[in-house]
């Protein structure tokens, strides 16, 4: 019974979170923009098209590495959810992207939570959680300029110490950018 509470609960979890990622979008993205989504094609990319965006995304190929198409200032915007810390080197990424607006999510580093790590898939784990700070010297350092950020909380409802502290803690953190250089 636990299992399928936590099932529920990680469902539960990641459709607000959803929610309030598409929500801040359409704050200042118009409906119908072309969006290149970091990551693979995922329920959030599925999610941003039936809010009718055109949404292309990466083939899976390792950002650490690879270098971006070449023509993404075709794009109205580049989005980057919960991608970055899964990253040795966000940097590299952000510097080379050539388009005018960002939107990225990113989960913020707490006290009483480590870094998610998972054994059996080396690309399935954090590199890196920030905090704010860091994450915006990192935009700046990559050339980028903050128009707006958000922060907010996803609790559970799973019984426990850490899902209690994470009804007060803010955990995720959202920003808009546009391009400086």
């Amino acid at each position: 019974m636990f299992n399928s509470l936590k099932k529920f609960d990680s469902k539960l979890c990641e459709q607000r979170r959803y929610k309030k990622t598409l929500k801040f979008l359409k704050a200042s993205l118009n409906e119908n923009s072309k969006i290149f989504d970091l990551g693979i094609p995922n329920k959030l990319s599925s999610l941003l098209k039936e809010n009718t965006y055109q949404v292309d995304n990466t083939e899976g190929e390792d950002l650490d590495t690879s270098t971006l198409k070449s023509n993404l200032k075709s794009y109205d915007a580049i989005t980057a959810f919960e991608i970055l810390e899964h990253l040795i080197n966000p940097y590299n990424i952000l510097n080379q992207i050539k388009c005018k607006k960002l939107f990225a999510t990113v989960p913020l580093k707490l006290w009483f939570n480590k870094s998610y790590r998972n054994m059996s898939d080396e690309r399935d784990q954090h590199y890196h959680e920030f905090e704010d700070w860091q994450f915006d010297w990192l935009l700046k350092k990559s050339g980028w300029k903050i128009i707006r950020k958000e922060k907010w909380r996803n609790p559970s409802i799973i019984p426990g110490f850490r899902p209690i502290l994470r009804s007060f803690y803010k955990r995720y953190y959202a920003i808009e950018a546009e391009k400086i250089n």
